[in-house]
């Protein structure tokens, strides 16, 4: 598709994907690819505490639960903002305020 966007990943985001175990990371591959051709997530939901236009893809198996918070609303491009395991019912403090604090460098960045 020719309008699909590219992914950029925010910090350490990239790393911490990677370093999900396989089946988690192939579905979170599957869920981006998604995204950059202008669908939804299987499984979603708006983060807006983290800031405007961020998302939430839910990825559950067998290995537990993983997250990948990313934004997708700037015409450049998709940026992953965060990915983490989820231990928890709800999202750490600490996987917010690291993703809000990605999402206002990358606002910076692109002077918006």
């Amino acid at each position: 598709m020719a309008d699909s966007k590219p992914v950029e990943f925010c910090g350490s985001s990239l790393e911490d994907l990677r370093a999900f175990p396989l089946t988690a990371r192939r579905e979170a591959g599957h869920q981006l690819d998604r995204v950059q051709n202008g669908r939804e997530p299987d499984d979603w939901k708006p983060m807006t505490s983290v800031g405007r236009g961020v998302t939430e893809i839910r990825i559950r198996d067998e290995a537990g639960a993983f997250r990948i918070l990313y934004v997708a609303k700037f015409a450049d491009a998709i940026y992953v903002l965060h990915c983490f395991p989820k231990k928890t019912e709800k999202t750490s403090q600490a996987d917010l305020e690291l993703a809000a604090r990605r999402y206002r460098e990358l606002l910076k960045e692109s002077g918006q």
